[in-house]
């Protein structure tokens, strides 16, 4: 299944996408007699506390129910405003590790643990909205293309081999990032968290869709060009050691997101810098999930 989250005449809906259609979540948890849901958050709160939803979810038969064009409704995040603030892994691919020196942002030594840092999102914008920023703010803002994980019941020291066991499902995040203001604080908070700058999407997969571990092809394209291209089977720190780690001695809630890092080929690692400009269309893609595509506004 694929869950998104999108306005219908004005209202938020949880809806389970089917190629270019959407079926409305509580039209389905209505037919089996099941309370609705108001949120994505809800729903997987939800999943975790009463095993019926997601069966009703998973095993219904949807052929019968009202199907609604994805074109007739807005797209948003699926989480537009997550509970926490999302973690966030830096280096977490070799070659970005390299590149990162390269872009004087950070030491080339290989990381020996996760290195965590987080990123706001009040809201974070669908597939189709616009990442927006000043110049008065930064003049260089860059893209990076990320498998999220959405955590699916509360844990604390998961061990490695039940990490699956905590995952509701997989996503997209673009974690753009102000290169000048990471530079000038010397580190990633500031430059990761201007408005607009994580955009999620375009759905959460359901994690029984794809095998675990996850070995997904990951891409970013600017203007049709693809710049980053690799598989996450290339993370340094995997979904298992992640999520341990993560977990030790700090609670994950149902619906906490993790990013796990970027590959190389973000646009401050090309010489000259290939930053982002007005007008430019990022499309981060991850397979089994979907693209999210984003266009850039700059005010000047």
């Amino acid at each position: 299944m694929k869950f998104v989250t999108c306005l219908e005449n004005g209202n938020e809906t949880v809806g389970i996408l089917i190629e270019n259609q959407v079926v409305r979540v509580n039209d389905v948890l209505s037919l089996q007699g099941l309370p609705p849901v108001g949120t994505m958050l809800d729903l997987i709160r939800s999943c975790d506390k009463d095993a019926r939803i997601y069966e009703a979810l998973s095993k219904t038969d949807l052929s019968s129910l009202p199907r609604l064009p994805l074109e007739e409704l807005k797209l948003l995040a699926p989480i537009p405003y997550p509970q926490r603030n999302i973690f966030c892994l830096g280096k977490n691919y070799a070659d970005h590790v390299h590149e990162v020196k390269d872009m004087r942002l950070s030491v080339s030594d290989m990381p020996e643990a996760p290195i965590y840092f987080s990123k706001t999102a009040m809201p974070a914008i669908g597939s189709g909205e616009v990442i927006r920023y000043s110049r008065k703010a930064t003049e260089k803002v860059d893209y990076e293309a990320e498998l999220a994980v959405v955590i699916g019941k509360a844990g604390k020291d998961i061990r490695p081999e039940d990490a699956e066991q905590y995952i509701f499902g997989y996503t997209i995040i673009n974690d753009v990032s102000a290169r000048d203001l990471q530079k000038k604080h010397e580190q990633w908070f500031k430059g990761k968290n201007l408005d607009t700058f994580c955009p999620m999407g375009p759905c959460i997969v359901d994690k029984n869709e794809l095998p675990f571990p996850v070995e997904l092809d990951i891409s970013c394209r600017v203007n049709g060009e693809i710049r980053q291209n690799s598989n996450t089977r290339n993370l340094i720190f995997d979904l298992p050691t992640i999520i341990s780690d993560l977990s030790k001695g700090m609670t994950l809630l149902p619906g906490d997101i993790i990013c796990t890092g970027t590959p190389s080929g973000v646009g401050m690692g090309f010489d000259p810098p290939r930053l982002l400009k007005d007008g430019d269309l990022v499309e981060c893609r991850i397979e089994g999930i979907g693209t999210l595509s984003n266009t850039v506004k700059v005010d000047e």
